[in-house]
């Protein structure tokens, strides 16, 4: 049992899975409180939520690892999937993957269709468009992968209500500018594996210094989301703003940074750090 719940982890990609469920549950919070919603009341729809991306998610990342088992055996960092040890074969990889995707997107339509179809277009965008058709392709698979992640938090909102409002759009364009300096962070930390796989990750194909100037232009554009924004205490305005201004000074030391690995791994820890302090930010303020 312990060694299927590790090859589990490893195929499910564990800390992918939380990244991808978490913002749905922030943007599920962030609309309990903009709608001054009693939480025993939905408490339910949590639930579906929270299983229904959950399955989704894993469904997906699953397919990913059996559509690209023949480049995970030449990286480092997933050599130890059960896709490339053998410990779990290759059909069961891809049933699984086929029923869990199955039974998250009937969990969610159990919420509502707009739920369901937000969950379909982060599935699709992910395991078709960026796995199969522009990661082995061209250096914008990275906004396709960003466009599958940033989906998320508008299922937790569209439980309430239509997702096509200001606060959840702009949780929608956070995610997306978020992912790419962070995706760029981690292409850094793994560029030889990524080169080994013929993957083209941006700094593969176009070098750190453009990595490193498109990294500091999306957190700098981070920097207009509040603009658009009503509905907020004061003090939301300021502490988005610094919380930005931190994480850019941060992507500007790249540029004189003497290891440009040491770099990636500060801007790749601190990416984190930003993306939970700005939904925390907006629960606090939201009103």
């Amino acid at each position: 049992m312990a060694l299927l719940l590790t090859e589990l982890k490893y195929l499910f990609k564990r800390f992918v899975l939380i990244a991808n469920v978490l913002p749905a549950i922030f943007g599920f919070l962030i609309a309990v409180k903009y709608y001054n919603v009693s939480f025993m009341d939905v408490w339910l729809q949590l639930l579906l939520l929270l299983f229904g991306s959950g399955m989704l998610v894993a469904g997906a990342l699953t397919l990913n690892n059996w559509l690209e088992a023949d480049v995970d055996k030449l990286m480092e960092r997933t050599k130890q999937r059960p896709t490339v040890t053998g410990t779990i074969s290759l059909r069961a990889v891809l049933i699984l993957g086929i029923v869990l995707s199955i039974i998250g997107q009937f969990i969610l339509f159990m919420i509502n269709i707009e739920v369901a179809l937000y969950g379909f277009i982060g599935w699709y965008t992910y395991v078709v468009v960026y796995t199969v058709w522009t990661k082995r392709r061209v250096t914008w698979n990275t906004h396709i992968g960003s466009l599958s992640g940033a989906v998320t938090p508008l299922m937790g909102w569209a439980v309430f209500d239509t997702a096509l409002h200001p606060i959840p759009l702009s949780l929608f364009a956070v995610m997306f500018l978020w992912q790419m300096p962070h995706t760029y962070a981690i292409a850094i930390r793994k560029y030889d594996d990524y080169a080994r796989a013929g993957l083209k990750m941006l700094p593969v194909v176009k070098g750190y210094q453009v990595t490193i100037c498109r990294t500091n232009i999306y957190i700098a554009l981070l920097l207009f989301i509040p603009l658009f924004l009503e509905n907020f205490h004061p003090l939301f305005y300021g502490v988005f703003t610094v919380i930005n201004i931190g994480w850019l000074i941060i992507g500007l030391s790249g540029f004189k940074h003497n290891s440009i690995v040491n770099w990636a791994n500060k801007l790749f820890v601190n990416s984190l750090v930003y993306l939970l302090t700005i939904f925390i930010t907006y629960l606090v303020f939201v009103s």
